[in-house]
């Protein structure tokens, strides 16, 4: 089942943030995901939206996704990350297509 890495997430050190963006592309070309969407400025509908950006990446399965975050190359380039900027991440599981 397709499961979702969102994030929403709040540069405070660009320096820091920028070691992420320049090394996370290599890492993640080993993985099964794919990014679905990456906005500076998505609309709000309904709350607030304290964040720098939002980050939308699809995985074949759960299993994938951890493969991927779990991996001792992505927690070495995650550092900057989580340096850089105040992030909230979940993991969405998407529906079975054949569920009602």
């Amino acid at each position: 089942m397709t499961v979702y890495f969102v994030a929403n997430i709040r540069v405070h050190d660009e320096v820091e943030y920028r070691a992420y963006l320049d090394a996370c592309d290599e890492v993640f070309a080993r993985s099964t995901g794919t990014y679905l969407a990456v906005d500076a400025s998505p609309t709000v509908l309904e709350g607030s939206w304290p964040y720098s950006r939002s980050v939308i990446i699809s995985f074949p399965g759960e299993d994938d996704l951890l493969a991927w975050y779990r991996s001792p190359q992505y927690q070495e380039v995650l550092r900057h990350r989580l340096a850089g900027a105040d992030c909230d991440t979940i993991v969405v599981h998407g529906t079975d297509p054949g569920a009602a």
